[in-house]
């Protein structure tokens, strides 16, 4: 078999490259995957947040988002 060699420099490069024209080409999936990640982190952090503090009932919870609070 027969060993390849590849310049290292040249190799990241050409992943660069490519790596900007698959975003480029595909904004609208790149930008909801990026979306997407970003609510994850909000989510999860929220939840960490919720761990350390008072439980609220329910029905305050409703009534907040009501605008009855």
């Amino acid at each position: 078999m027969e060993q390849l060699s590849v310049d290292e420099k040249k190799l990241k490069n050409l992943l660069k490259e490519t790596l900007i024209e698959v975003i480029d080409q595909k904004r609208d999936m790149f930008h909801d995957i990026v979306a997407e990640a970003i609510e994850d982190i909000a989510l999860t952090n929220a939840i960490k947040e919720g761990e350390s503090t008072e439980s609220t009932s329910r029905e305050e919870v409703f009534n907040i988002t009501e605008g009855k609070s």
